[in-house]
């Protein structure tokens, strides 16, 4: 998996997390001050896998982790018709 897939897929799950975040914004009132936000796709291996990797390498420095898993959400297809006049 290339760095600009990681960092696509990983922009795309945290889309995700934002729409929730907006719905249920108590949910940040568990991130300790300071944490950082790792999202663990339930059915993207190789990502989990990547993003595994930031996880442990943030525990080694003393890092707070907010851990989050979640299902990789499915592309949004808009309906928008443009139509030149």
């Amino acid at each position: 998996m290339t760095k600009d897939e990681i960092i696509r897929k990983n922009l795309d799950l945290h889309a995700e997390w934002m729409k929730y975040v907006f719905e249920c914004p108590d949910v940040l009132d568990k991130m300790p001050p300071g944490a950082v936000l790792v999202i663990l796709p339930e059915d993207d291996n190789d990502l989990y896998n990547e993003n595994y990797k930031v996880l442990e390498e943030n525990k080694k420095k003393g890092i707070p982790v907010f851990l989050v898993t979640m299902k990789t959400p499915k592309p949004h297809i808009s309906n928008i018709e443009v139509i030149a006049v």
